[in-house]
């Protein structure tokens, strides 16, 4: 039983940790159609960020200003990129934030270095929430999840605002809202800045709970993308139902670790999995669990 709910807690809190930095990509693909393909790589920049800031001011106004910042990037490259290219359609959106990405990471190779860094886990947060049978459930990963279900919550209720409704008319009709004075270009830049921001939030969390590394992204990055198409495009809560299906899946697969021929066990067919299940969620649901032929965000 000790074991059931210790790798249950691991799940969960992995799961909320994935529909954090998938809930920005979806975000910015519900509200704008736009495929952020430079995402992950904001999450490796909020983690960089966060560790250097973390030596300067303290961790908690890391949590504050390293999102903040990424948001801010993320915004930048809205309003003097991607907004150039968006006339050219969605090839030309893959490309230019294909190409960021690797820009960030070359960066943060440049900045920090090639190695890990020691990005650690701050000491009012550092140790057990619970024990059981002499195994620990880390209190960090429980503030993770607090943190993941405030912003669930706020996510939720900005797409059903006023604001919300807005944001989506940009999408559909943005003639129409430009007409009734709105600033159509702006909305844009906020909205993609959120979703960075979200990343960067992610990144500042994730960082030290797992490795702050280049490759992060690269690691990370994939099964981001998973979740979005597993729960499909746009919907919120079909991303936190991936997100919790594909962070328990992969949980429970090392936990278990059983043979599965004599030279090859389920944990290492765990990094698979996420994939395996998006090939057949297409298979059977090509808008995925949540999804809907229209495109916008919902919750």
């Amino acid at each position: 039983m000790a074991w059931l709910t210790l790798s249950l807690l691991n799940g969960i809190s992995y799961g909320l940790l994935l529909f954090l930095l998938s809930s920005g990509l979806t975000l910015i693909w519900g509200l704008m159609g736009v495929l952020n393909f430079a995402h992950a790589a904001f999450y490796m920049l909020g983690a960089y960020l966060a560790y250097s800031l973390s030596g300067w001011l303290g961790f908690w106004w890391a949590l504050l200003l390293a999102p903040l910042i990424v948001g801010l990037l993320g915004a930048g490259f809205e309003s003097l990129g991607l907004r150039r290219v968006r006339a050219f359609g969605h090839m030309s959106e893959l490309l230019i934030s294909f190409g960021l990405s690797y820009i960030l990471v070359e960066l943060v190779q440049g900045l920090w270095g090639r190695s890990a860094v020691d990005y650690r886990v701050p000491p009012a947060l550092d140790g057990p929430l619970l024990t059981l049978f002499d195994t620990q459930f880390p209190l960090y990963r429980a503030f993770i999840m607090g943190i993941t279900l405030l912003v669930l919550g706020a996510l939720a209720l900005l797409v059903r605002t006023r604001v919300g409704l807005v944001i989506r008319a940009a999408l559909t009709h943005p003639e129409m809202v430009q007409a009734l004075g709105h600033n159509v270009p702006r909305v844009f830049t906020l909205v993609f800045g959120l979703g960075c921001a979200l990343a960067g939030l992610a990144g500042v969390l994730g960082g030290n709970a797992f490795v702050t590394e280049p490759d992060m992204a690269q690691a990370l990055g994939g099964v981001v993308f998973v979740v979005v198409v597993v729960g499909g495009l746009g919907s919120l809560r079909g991303a936190l139902l991936a997100s919790l299906g594909i962070g328990l899946l992969q949980t429970f697969a090392v936990a278990l670790d059983v043979a599965l021929l004599p030279s090859l066990k389920l944990s290492q067919l765990a990094p698979v999995l996420p994939y395996v299940v998006m090939v057949l969620t297409l298979v059977v649901r090509p808008n995925g669990l949540m999804g809907s032929a229209q495109r916008h965000a919902s919750y």
